[in-house]
């Protein structure tokens, strides 16, 4: 898959950051229209989370990252494990 979270998470960032331009603002009804879509898309992310949840599968779009790393990962990684 092209697109992941994190593009959608740069584009939001982006969009914020167009907004603040004090020489050139971005359009609100555009920037509403950025986050309408964000929205749809966060959304459906829910829905594939679910649906693995509810089928036990292993594998998703690709949209969320495949590997997740839990905070006893983190801690192990801190302590000079894997």
């Amino acid at each position: 898959m092209k697109n992941k979270i994190d593009d959608l998470r740069n584009h939001l960032f982006e969009t914020l950051e167009a907004l603040k331009d004090k020489d050139e603002p971005m359009d609100l009804d555009r920037a509403r229209a950025v986050a309408d879509v964000a929205r749809v898309i966060v959304e459906s992310a829910k829905v594939e989370v679910d649906f693995l949840k509810t089928t036990g599968a292993v594998n998703g779009s690709g949209f969320l990252p495949e590997e997740v790393i839990t905070p006893a990962d983190r801690r192990l990684r801190v302590a000079g494990g894997k």
